[in-house]
């Protein structure tokens, strides 16, 4: 359990850093006013793309879907799961339709589990359990860059057609990221593009944090840390909903392995719970200030499940190991 602590707690000292230095940059006034749409245009249409072109064009090819198909099939379950509660408990929050309540339906769906999975995966298990956890979690990246983003891009007046809100840079990014990852074609583009890519997506965490900062230091701190929904669906999102959709998961992977004679391992629960049981994600700040939204309340969310996530993550691993052994790849 000391070692799963410290292992969540680099990562997200690095990004508290990035919070406290764009909270501090707007209180100074280090940077002009409007830094706030400009950080959410380049998370937008830069370092987004770059993360999911480069993931789909690495990760989604035709043999790597082949050798994990049964777990990619099971995230498509967590992720039906994760969408149906969303979609009932958002209205329990937000009563009218809003673009608050897409807010609360992508925050209840979907965890951060790239910039918060991709680091535990990788400093607890190596090398190897990242690119399954990459492979596992690419359900949830298609998703989010379609219905996801869908859902937090506001109307601001205007009727928005569903396909004219999916149709952004992140998913046409992404969709091409998928056609040359199953085509082969990705290993033809040049080192020297493949780097750029990989300079680029890193600097989306960092950014978005920084946006988190930023926007945070123009509203109230305090009646932000009153806004008692975002402690409820903080509390939905490190806790209940990774408890649901992990027990969810193990009961249907017991019933494939009984009736199919199947020999699934426990390593995909861990998957899951990397997935599943990070904080809130960013994009609830990035992209409604990116398309004029008020991203206040994503920005409450980012604060407060970021920092409680330091506690949660450490202590549900440690009961995970005690019921269902060591994660083994």
């Amino acid at each position: 359990m000391l070692n799963t602590f410290i292992a969540t707690l680099d990562p997200m000292l690095m990004l508290f850093i990035c919070i406290a230095v764009g909270f501090i940059a707007k209180k100074t006034n280090i940077l002009p006013a409007n830094t706030g749409p400009v950080l959410a245009k380049l998370e937008t249409w830069i370092f987004c793309p770059a993360l999911s072109f480069s993931t789909m064009a690495t990760f989604c090819t035709v043999s790597s879907i082949k050798t994990h198909a049964v777990n990619i099939l099971l995230s498509c379950f967590c992720v039906a799961l994760g969408l149906t509660i969303a979609i009932l408990l958002s209205f329990l929050f937000v009563k009218e339709k809003s673009p608050e309540r897409g807010i609360y339906q992508y925050a209840i769906a979907f965890a951060n589990g790239g910039y918060v999975g991709d680091p535990l995966v990788m400093a607890l298990f190596g090398d190897m359990a990242l690119s399954y956890y990459k492979l596992f979690y690419l359900p949830f990246s298609i998703t989010i860059y379609t219905w996801g983003i869908s859902v937090l891009v506001p109307n601001n007046g205007e009727k928005r057609k569903l396909f004219k809100k999916i149709l952004n840079a992140p998913t046409i990014a992404m969709f091409l990221g998928i056609i040359v990852g199953l085509s082969g074609a990705g290993e033809y583009i040049p080192s020297f593009v493949t780097s750029a890519l990989n300079s680029l997506k890193a600097c989306m965490g960092p950014v978005a944090m920084l946006l988190a900062g930023f926007t945070v230091a123009k509203y109230d701190i305090k009646k932000m840390l009153r806004n008692t929904k975002v402690y409820i669906a903080t509390f939905l999102r490190l806790i209940i909903l990774p408890t649901v959709i992990i027990g969810a998961l193990f009961g249907v992977k017991e019933l494939v392995n009984l009736v199919f004679d199947a020999n699934i391992g426990n390593s995909v629960l861990y998957l899951a719970f990397f997935a599943t049981a990070a904080p809130l994600g960013l994009n609830t700040v990035v992209f409604p200030e990116s398309y004029g939204g008020n991203p206040e309340t994503g920005a409450s969310m980012a604060m407060i499940s970021h920092t409680l996530c330091v506690f949660t993550i450490p202590v549900m691993y440690a009961i995970m190991v005690a019921l269902f052994g060591p994660m083994v790849i």
